[in-house]
């Protein structure tokens, strides 16, 4: 049995808002956990859980208050805003719920965009054929559909070989049908680049797919699952 590669560490991390003052917010609360390279992650809650938090930490668009967060041996908890930066540039994809991409620039532009921020990226027409749209790389994002649009998202982010990608409810903009191949697609990457693929959601029919569930409530991690038959996407009744 081939053993697992822990890329991330999360050691009693808390995250307070208006410390010590009357309006005083814990967004999380001594969490911990360990991600392992090439994992399919879904963190589960509901809104105000604390789950866009932990993962705007992991991608290094925010610090904790407490607690450690360890990537690959680095600190990154006591990384500076210039550190950060690098970090999110070299090692973190982002997949947002509403794809975030520029209008006036077509599906490959969109891509190498992101793609000059690297430095040895795919190249953005291979990366775009690996995603379905080797026939859509000419058109703008206004010609393509809410599917296809994310696709390319998937693909920007793809781009620059990150080693972590972050998908905050990336299907929660499109239809069942449509999530489910989104849903697939991920699933894909992150077994062929061998990439951690964390996706954040409140909705329950995605973890039937997670290799790893982590469901947070009240800035606490209520369970931390390991699921070694995950379903694929097309087998769940959404």
């Amino acid at each position: 049995m081939e053993q697992e590669e822990v890329i991330i560490k999360i050691n009693n991390l808390s995250k307070i808002y208006n410390e010590g003052k009357e309006n005083e917010v814990r967004a999380l609360n001594s969490v911990s956990f360990n991600l392992n390279k090439g994992e399919f992650t879904v963190i589960l809650g509901p809104s105000g859980a604390g789950k866009s938090t932990l993962l705007n930490i992991l991608g290094g668009m925010d610090t904790p208050s407490y607690g450690d967060f360890i990537f690959e041996d680095a600190n990154v908890s006591k990384y500076n805003p210039e550190e950060l930066t690098m970090f999110r540039r070299k090692k973190i994809g982002f997949v947002f719920q509403f794809y975030n991409l520029i209008a006036n620039l077509s599906a490959v532009e969109n891509v190498q965009l992101a793609s000059a921020l690297a430095d040895d990226p795919f190249d953005s027409y291979d990366i775009l054929e690996k995603v379905g749209l080797a026939k859509r790389v000419n058109n703008f994002p206004p010609q393509l559909s809410g599917g296809e649009q994310q696709r390319v998202a998937i693909a920007r982010a793809l781009v620059k070989k990150p080693q972590l990608l972050l998908c905050d409810e990336p299907t929660g903009a499109l239809d069942s049908k449509t999530g489910s191949t989104i849903i697939a697609l991920l699933k894909d990457i992150s077994k062929e680049f061998n990439i951690s693929v964390v996706m954040v959601t409140h909705n329950a029919k995605i973890a039937e797919c997670a290799e790893r569930l982590i469901i947070v409530r009240d800035g606490r991690i209520d369970t931390d699952t390991t699921n070694k038959n995950p379903k694929k996407p097309e087998e769940i009744n959404w």
